[in-house]
């Protein structure tokens, strides 16, 4: 289309009640502004539009989510109490059982499997008024053999793993709630790629019972949102003690909404480090970080982990691939042919691992967490990258999660905050991590530097604010073309050079068809 001009069009799928946040739809229901089959309509409206090229579902059935909604309806308009993720549709990762709805893992071993009970937290989910529109695509059995689902930014490129279904879901706008699991970096990998907010709560903080049980010492339930405030709107709901879960603590569940929305009482600092692996990062990356640390002046520091990291991801690999061997050995004992050649080498290096080696592994999550103690001494929370670089073109893989493992072995919580973005428009996720238990403070700072940082908007958000402006966006050979509506049709061109033009591009790509 090189030197052809064209007016933009409407995002493919955008339903305007969709811009609102899930704390915003939630209120109007509550207050009889909106009804939950009208939301749900939208979200159906939404995914029929772009699952062909996002394909984000393993399982969806419109009418089903519509049944859930009227109950609801009818529930507000009897008077009877509402919950607090009332009406709202959250779409769930495919390895977390829901009664009488399909839940398959994403291998073919278990095609067609419907659990009889839903896991523990889908329980708390109905009980706080939500909506299971439906089961979202994941990698094979949780581990890294991708599944179907494209990144909504660019469909040549991976949406990360293996909650690559949730993330894909809530970026592209067709849920405003999602949950996934993380063993390794499965909640936050995919949600930087993604351009979401992506949610690991501290070990145990959520129970797992009734989840696909790959690493019991490390497997952690995560939420996807649009914002840091709808993250923990999610996440509070699913915290809690579960006798069946031995992961976790009979305390008091944290208010992790209300300290969110809450402001700092002094101005948080954050301590900037480059992790293991930080020579392999993308320079889009390193550019990035290097650039809002900057940004932040003084309330930043630099600090460096202690060497004994170092071993950390081995250390994580060791745990994951032993207990993994143990918990598959049935998928493997009913049907080896039909796993991935990447889980097969995966079974095998776990039950080559030596018992000593297992055992003497599990402690070293205490030992690496008390290193982290001076740090934390100086800090509200840790900045690090969530990934190496932007979304890799391909789909063989679902990326390296090296700069996640981590804080999987430690226990820590740990937030995908997509603020950053690279010299082409893909998102680049900062990653916050706070201390166990500290979940609902990490929130908080979470939300202080979503409100601090310039945040890329969403496509339907650009549209709006370009035809705003009276912008029309056009595409002439390498440039990208803004004119105004003008009656006298003067055209006031804005050309973006080499560097600059990405984002620019990047957008137009999607507002623009050909």
């Amino acid at each position: 289309m090189a030197g052809e001009l064209k007016k933009a069009a409407m995002p493919k799928g955008h339903v305007p009640m969709l811009d609102l946040s899930a704390r915003e739809l939630r209120d109007r229901m509550a207050a009889g502004a909106l009804q939950a089959t009208d939301l749900v309509g939208a979200c159906l409206e939404r995914i029929a539009a772009l699952e062909p090229e996002v394909q984000a579902w393993a399982w969806l059935d419109g009418g089903h989510a519509l049944k859930q909604a009227e109950a609801l309806d009818a529930q507000r308009r009897s008077g009877r109490p509402t919950g607090p993720l009332h009406g709202l549709p959250v779409a769930l990762k495919d390895v977390i059982d829901t009664a009488r709805m399909p839940t398959q893992n994403g291998t073919p071993l278990d095609e067609g499997r419907v659990p009889e009970a839903d896991a523990a937290l889908v329980t708390r989910l109905r009980a706080a008024g939500a909506i299971v529109i439906g089961k979202t695509v994941t990698a094979e059995l949780a581990f890294l053999h991708p599944g179907k689902t494209r990144n909504p930014h660019d469909a040549a490129r991976t949406p990360g793993g293996s909650s690559s279904g949730s993330a894909a879901a809530v970026a592209a706008g067709m849920v405003p709630l999602a949950v996934g699991t993380q063993t390794g970096g499965s909640v936050i990998r995919p949600a930087a790629f993604c351009g979401t907010v992506g949610f690991k709560p501290s070990f145990g903080a959520i129970p797992r019972t009734g989840v696909l049980n790959q690493s019991p010492s490390l497997d952690t339930i995560g939420v996807f949102a649009r914002n840091i405030e709808d993250a923990a709107l999610l996440a509070e709901v699913l915290f809690g003690f579960d006798a069946n879960d031995r992961a976790t603590v009979l305390a008091p569940p944290p208010r992790l909404h209300a300290t969110a929305m809450t402001a700092p009482p002094v101005r948080p600092t954050l301590a900037f480090l480059r992790p293991p692996g930080w020579d392999r990062a993308d320079a889009d990356t390193k550019a990035a970080l290097e650039e809002l640390v900057e940004a932040l002046g003084e309330r930043c520091f630099e600090t460096a982990l202690p060497g004994i990291f170092d071993e950390a991801a081995e250390i994580r690999e060791r745990i994951n691939l032993a207990e993994m061997a143990k918990s598959y050995y049935s998928y493997e004992k009913r049907g080896r042919d039909r796993l991935s050649e990447e889980m097969r080498g995966a079974l095998d290096r776990g039950k080559d691992i030596p018992a000593r080696d297992y055992i003497s592994a599990l402690d070293w999550p205490d030992v690496l967490y008390a290193g982290l103690d001076e740090i934390f001494e100086r800090c509200d929370a840790i900045l690090a990258p969530a990934a190496l670089g932007p979304a890799p073109e391909g789909h063989a893989s679902t990326g390296d999660a090296i700069f996640n493992g981590l804080w999987t072995l430690c226990g820590t919580p740990a937030v995908t905050v997509p603020i950053l973005q690279s010299e082409t428009g893909l998102p680049i996720g900062a990653q916050l991590i706070g201390r166990r238990s500290d979940d609902a403070r990490l929130l908080r700072t979470a939300r202080w530097l979503e409100g601090s940082s310039p945040r890329r908007p969403t496509y339907d958000q650009a549209y709006h604010d370009l035809r705003g402006a009276g912008l029309f966006l056009g595409l002439s050979g390498d440039h990208a073309v803004a004119y105004p509506a003008s009656r006298s049709g003067r055209r006031a061109r804005s050309d973006c050079g080499a560097g600059a033009v990405g984002r620019v591009l990047h957008l137009v790509r999607h507002l623009i068809r050909a």
